[in-house]
């Protein structure tokens, strides 16, 4: 159904898309697209795939605009914490987290198909992508708007992530690390259409509201990002097909095999840039606080000096007069 959509909106064969696709796949190239999300690449020759013409690559920029998205936001819900969603030079971009089957793996997978829901829907809505428009409109008023149409994100972000697998958010008992990895990205992906909000315009004289135009709207992603981090603090481990244990787990449940370690020492080899070096505050009871962050090892001080201009005003004629503050602000460095 959604491959007969999109080809009738102007994509003649699902074989171009696939084309795309594998172009920027892992397969394909050097780093998983994931990479897109911190690199300034912005053609397809820099992603190895100089071979497909121009007319196929029509998506490209908004998969790269999911990617940056989706790694922005994950360092703004962990920029407190031990884990900060850290990028590195090296691929694969979050290193050893992403294979790791923690609870961060999950959120990574998760907030990465939302990411790219997010830009593909954005730019089938204002008209940048050729093979999708914007969503059908609600019933109930007089004229319907624009929606913004989940659908076609959604299903690209499948046919890219999860190479158009059969969907499995619902599984029970014994999960291996791939259809872990598909049912977190697919809670990604709902998180979009579960945050939808209906938004209204009154049409009429006088503002009587005598029409109203209504359509839905994805919410802003920072409210996305919130949402996938309540649902990893809530993750739910569940267990491979080896153990007799069955699990039984919600679609809007994020799951991760293997438990977190602590991250507080750099290592390496598995990706670990630890905590060491990472402002914190002493008076804070959270996880940002020294305490925690520092994992017990201390911290150190120093004092900053900033001098500003303050208390300008005017005085006539014709200049503006300033005074000298001077503030001191203490900065806390874990050992």
């Amino acid at each position: 159904m959604r491959q007969r959509v999109l080809r009738n909106r102007g994509v003649r064969d699902v074989g171009t898309l696939s084309l795309l696709l594998a172009c920027v796949c892992p397969l394909c190239c050097r780093a998983s697209w994931m990479w897109m999300g911190v690199t300034s690449v912005g053609g397809a020759e820099e992603l190895g795939c100089a071979a497909l013409p121009p007319q196929q690559l029509f998506l490209l920029p908004a998969v790269q605009a999911g990617a940056r998205l989706a790694v922005a936001e994950c360092q703004r819900q962990f920029r407190r914490e031990r884990w900060n969603c850290p990028t590195g030079d090296r691929a694969p971009v979050f290193g050893y987290e992403l294979t790791s089957g923690t609870k961060e793996t999950a959120f990574i997978y998760a907030v990465m198909a939302a990411g790219l829901v997010h830009a593909i829907t954005r730019a089938c809505s204002h008209g940048n992508a050729t093979a999708c428009g914007c969503g059908l409109p609600e019933g109930g008023w007089q004229w319907g708007g624009c929606s913004d149409h989940v659908q076609d994100g959604t299903w690209f972000s499948r046919k890219f992530t999860d190479n158009a697998v059969k969907n499995t958010s619902r599984t029970r008992g014994g999960f291996t690390p791939l259809t872990v990895n598909r049912h977190n990205s697919e809670v990604g992906r709902q998180a979009i259409s579960g945050t939808m909000a209906l938004q209204c315009r009154c049409h009429g004289a006088s503002g009587s509201c005598a029409v109203k135009t209504c359509w839905k709207s994805m919410a802003a992603f920072e409210r996305i990002g919130a949402y996938l981090k309540e649902r990893y603090e809530r993750a739910v481990q569940v267990y491979r097909p080896r153990r007799k244990t069955r699990t039984s787990v919600d679609q809007q449940q994020l799951v991760y095999f293997n438990k977190s370690p602590s991250y507080c020492l750099e290592d390496r080899g598995r990706g670990l840039a630890g905590t060491r070096g990472r402002s914190c505050s002493r008076t804070s009871a959270g996880a940002d606080g020294c305490n925690l962050l520092c994992c017990g090892r201390g911290y150190d001080t120093r004092v900053a000096r900033r001098v500003r201009r303050c208390g300008c005003r005017f005085v006539w004629c014709c200049h503006v007069r300033c005074s000298r503050c001077e503030s001191v602000n203490r900065i806390h460095t874990c050992k």
